[in-house]
């Protein structure tokens, strides 16, 4: 069909494993180490707060992993997600590029996050655990845990970053609908939280403060299990449904990817789309680009260092290698509330390390722009973090028009953008602000980083 724009996949062909990249790495990850002795962790260590299965995903060897059969049963509900053609986008651009991109905004929760919330909450289940809490930047991980939390049962706490528990309301009343108990980040429900606003009142927050809340609230608590959204390798692992579908899809479309693009914050639904595609890179030599995208105000693999650092504001949660600004930074209220970490993923780290993957930073009125464009074009309204890989597909099909050269990009469109209107509004007023994290606060924080 030389028009067509959709590549969709049945229910029956929902893949029935997890693909775990770590078995085709070319080189390990460093271990994670105990956040008081430096020593590396062992699953034991890690009891407190996960379930013993998904602590078991996270070191597995296995190249797959099955999906058991009760979180297909949710998977089902929005899975498998659609595959578009941008055709008139690649018209408005004047690009021989041909653009793909993978839509994942079509779940309960509008993003890419219940693919692995649902899991979380099932293995939780299964090992008697009632309550589970977490952090959330934008409100997509809390909605998506609230929603998994509802499904299965499961009392929620949502510790949401200050910054986006005032930008973005409609995601608090989203998570409450669905019965999760939500509040801003510092609180006054922890002694972290207390401890900040005596020091701040008026703290904006962060994803590593509310980090340290949600650990601290799970691990004084028997009943309870704590639930992250990004980072972890079992997070990520339950993220590749969506570059296993890519891959079957783009094959619908007799294409192959040349490059493949996804924003980052923590790595997730990066992860997600590019770790499946780089498993053939490392065992078929095929030669996919693949770039990660970030804010310029939170530029981890961009300006951050490649070292060990706690993973949260209090040095509660295990210390792993990754790219990092340092555990104290503290992000300036960008709308991309999901890509305010001080961190990067350690598998996407090691990757971005070893130059298996690129990074880029943009500003956000240049990643709003792309999303407006995106929208005008396709009908879409992104959420403000995918358009940080927008705006990266849109500058790399003007160099393939530049170049005269037809390549084939995919990009992850892991949210739509519904309960961000208001960020919408600033950029069309133009009252939004870009912010460039400075090099003197990027040097402080840094000697804030563990002598390990």
């Amino acid at each position: 069909m030389d028009h067509q724009v959709k590549y969709l996949l049945q229910e029956s062909e929902l893949p029935r494993q997890w693909y775990n990249v770590i078995p085709d790495l070319p080189s390990l990850p460093p271990p994670p180490l105990h956040p008081g002795t430096h020593e590396p962790v062992g699953p034991d260590a890690l009891t407190p707060l996960f379930p013993m299965a998904l602590i078991e995903q996270e070191v597995s060897p296995e190249r797959y992993i099955a999906i058991p059969e009760p979180v297909l049963d949710v998977y089902r509900l929005w899975r498998p997600t659609p595959l578009f053609r941008a055709r008139r986008l690649e018209k408005d651009l004047g690009t021989p590029a041909r653009i793909y991109y993978k839509y994942e905004g079509g779940s309960p929760a509008g993003s890419h996050k219940p693919n692995t919330a649902v899991p979380q909450a099932y293995y939780n289940k299964a090992e008697g655990i009632t309550r589970l809490t977490t952090e959330t930047g934008a409100g997509q991980w809390g909605s998506a845990l609230a929603f998994a939390g509802a499904y299965f049962g499961l009392e929620v706490k949502v510790y949401m970053v200050r910054a986006s528990y005032d930008q973005k309301p409609y995601r608090r009343i989203l998570m409450e609908t669905y019965g999760a108990e939500v509040v801003p980040s510092p609180s006054t429900t922890t002694n972290y939280g207390r401890s900040v606003l005596a020091a701040t009142p008026d703290s904006p927050g962060s994803l590593g403060m509310a980090i340290s809340e949600a650990v601290e609230d799970a691990a004084t608590r028997d009943d309870t299990k704590y639930s992250l959204g990004s980072v972890l390798n079992h997070v990520l692992l339950h993220q590749t449904v969506i570059g296993q579908e890519a891959i079957e899809q783009m094959g619908m479309a007799g294409e192959s990817p040349d490059i493949i693009i996804g924003c980052t914050g923590g790595g997730s639904n990066f992860a997600g789309l590019a770790f499946p595609f780089l498993g053939r890179n490392f065992r078929d030599g095929a030669k996919h680009r693949i770039i990660a995208v970030e804010p310029e105000a939170a530029p981890s693999m961009t300006r951050g260092v490649y070292a060990y650092d706690y993973g949260d504001t209090a040095k509660m949660a295990p210390v792993a290698k990754m790219f990092t600004l340092g555990h104290d930074f503290i992000p300036e209220p960008i709308h991309a509330g999901g890509l305010r970490y001080h961190g990067m993923s350690p598998l996407v780290s090691l990757l971005k390390e070893n130059g298996y993957i690129e990074a880029r930073s943009v500003h956000q009125r240049a990643s709003f722009a792309a999303g407006v464009q995106f929208a005008r074009a396709e009908g879409i309204l992104p959420a403000p973090e995918p358009t940080h890989a927008i705006r990266a597909a849109i500058d790399e099909a003007l160099i393939a028009r530049e170049a005269g050269e037809a390549r084939v990009i995919l990009f992850n469109l892991c949210g739509h953008g519904h309960f961000d209107l208001a960020a919408y509004e600033r950029y069309l007023d133009g009252s939004l602000e870009d912010f460039e994290y400075p090099a003197e606060r990027v040097a402080d924080a840094l000697e804030s980083l563990p002598k390990v």
